[in-house]
């Protein structure tokens, strides 16, 4: 039987390290690379971090063509 570990570092921390690290993605870039660390983030899970992200005033999103957004890390 699989052994679940805790993550050291909740979804939305490692969000933001990343957008520290690199500038501004898009979400879809941003979302492979957190995928890629938690196996079970969904993209449903991923907008509400956002979104929480965004009302908070970490982070901006913009829209560049249909589907695809900008985020970036506010300072």
């Amino acid at each position: 039987m699989p052994v679940k570990t805790w993550k050291t570092h909740p979804a939305y921390y490692v969000l933001l390290e990343v957008l520290k690290k690199r500038g501004a993605m898009t979400d879809t870039e941003l979302f492979e690379v957190l995928s890629e660390e938690f196996k079970d983030l969904g993209f449903k899970d991923f907008n509400e971090f956002l979104m929480r992200l965004e009302v908070t005033g970490k982070i901006r999103t913009t829209s560049m063509v249909r589907g695809k957004r900008r985020v970036e890390l506010l300072t």
